[in-house]
C-alpha cells in the first residue's frame, strides 16, 4: 500500500559545541516519485522501530508546535511556515542539552490507509565509500534512515476523533543514556500517555490465564500463542494498535468463553486497543537470555521436549543442537584432540 504524500519540507540542523544552527530550505519540496518512495521507506522504517512511546499535546508545555500544526490544518498557516515555527522551538530545546546533532530535519504530511499523519524526524548522515573506474576513492553522503533515533509521528485522524485517549502521537524512545525522549517531548509540547510495554505485559498475562482456564493441551496452547504473536507482529509492522476483540476472535474456539469477556470479568487493566511492544510479545513464543558470555534462545514450544530446565541445578539440556553449532563444536574438539 503506497503512501500519499501531501507536503514535505526538509531543513538542515547542525549542532556542535553547544551552538545550534538550522539552515532552512526556502520552500516546500516538489512531490514526485522519488519523494513518494522516500517517504514510504521512512514510514516503514519508523513502524519497524521497537520500543516507541505514546503521548499527546499538553497544555502545561510549550504549545507552539501544536498551535502551528493546528493553524496549518485550518488553512491559516502555510506548511513551510509551520515548519519554520517548529524549527525555532527545536533550536531552543536543542540548546538546553549537551549532545550534538547533525542531520536533516524532515517534516512530512502524508496519508496511509485512509489515515493522515504528520511525521517529524531527524535523519542523520552516513558516509559511503566506493572505488571509481580510475581506481580512485570516492565518497558520498547518504541519509541513514534505518538508524534514526529522533522522530515522532502525529496521527492527525486520531487527534481529531480520539484526542481524549492521549496517545495519538508516537515517538522513538531513543538510545540509552541520552535524554532523547525528554527532548522530543519538550520540543513537541507533549506528555507521555499509554505505556505499550505495560499494556503488552498485561495482555500476555491475560492470554496465559485464559489458556489455563480453558484447559487446552500443550499443543493447542503453543498454536494459539503463535497466532496471537503473529497478529501482534502484524500490528507492529503496520503501525496499528492491537484490539482486544480481534485477539478474542483469534483465541476463542467453538463454544469456549470469549477472551474479551474473560478480560472484563477478571478486570484486567487492559485498554480496548493498545500499541504493541514487540520485544514483550516475543516472549510469548520464545525464551532468550544473555549474560556472562552466553547467549541462549529457543522457541517456547520446545521447552519440556527438546529443551529441559533443571531449576535445582540451574542447567539447561538441549537435545538436537543446531547443525551449524554442532559442526563448530565438532571441529573444535577435533583440533583439541590433535
Amino acid at each position: 500500500m503506497a503512501t500519499d504524500v501531501k507536503k514535505l519540507v526538509v531543513h538542515y540542523v547542525d549542532k556542535k559545541d553547544g551552538d545550534t544552527q538550522i539552515h532552512l530550505r526556502n520552500d516546500e519540496m516538489l512531490i514526485n516519485d522519488k519523494v513518494a518512495v522516500f517517504i514510504e521507506q521512512l514510514h516503514h522504517a519508523y513502524n519497524g522501530k521497537p520500543g516507541k512511546g505514546f503521548c499527546a499535546f499538553s497544555g502545561d508545555k510549550n504549545s507552539v508546535v501544536a498551535s502551528a500544526m493546528q493553524s496549518y490544518r485550518n488553512n491559516e498557516l502555510g506548511f513551510w511556515h509551520m515548519t519554520d515555527q517548529a524549527s525555532s522551538v527545536l533550536k531552543e530545546e536543542l540548546d538546553k542539552y549537551a549532545f550534538n546533532e547533525t542531520g536533516y530535519l524532515v517534516f512530512c504530511h502524508y496519508q496511509y490507509v485512509a489515515t493522515d499523519y504528520m511525521l517529524i524526524a531527524m535523519i542523520n548522515i552516513k558516509e559511503h565509500y566506493s572505488i571509481t573506474s580510475e581506481l580512485d576513492l570516492a565518497s558520498s553522503r547518504h541519509l541513514d534512515i534505518s538508524r534514526m533515533q529522533l522522530a515522532a509521528r502525529i496521527d492527525l485522524t486520531a487527534w481529531d476523533t480520539q484526542a481524549q485517549d492521549n496517545r495519538y502521537i508516537s515517538f522513538i524512545k531513543g538510545r540509552a543514556g541520552r535524554k532523547v525522549a525528554d527532548f522530543f517531548l519538550d520540543f513537541l509540547g507533549c506528555e507521555e500517555g499509554i505505556d505499550p510495554k505495560q499494556q503488552s505485559q498485561v495482555m500476555l498475562s491475560a492470554v496465559e490465564d485464559y489458556l489455563s482456564e480453558q484447559q487446552f493441551d500443550k499443543s493447542e496452547k503453543d498454536d494459539l500463542r503463535k497466532q496471537v504473536f503473529d497478529y501482534c507482529n502484524d500490528c507492529v509492522t503496520t503501525g496499528e494498535d492491537a484490539n482486544v476483540s480481534e485477539l478474542s476472535a483469534t483465541l476463542t474456539k467453538g463454544d469456549d468463553s470469549p477472551f474479551d469477556s474473560f478480560c472484563k470479568e477478571q478486570s484486567y487493566d487492559l485498554e480496548e486497543s493498545f500499541p504493541v511492544d514487540k520485544k514483550t510479545v516475543a516472549s510469548m513464543v520464545k525464551f532468550s537470555g544473555l549474560g556472562g558470555g552466553v547467549s541462549v534462545s529457543f522457541e517456547r514450544k520446545h521447552l519440556g521436549e527438546r529443551v529441559t530446565y533443571n531449576e535445582a541445578t540451574d542447567t539447561l539440556v538441549i537435545k538436537g543442537i543446531p547443525p551449524n553449532l554442532k559442526d563448530q563444536l565438532q571441529r573444535f574438539m577435533e583440533k583439541e584432540q590433535d
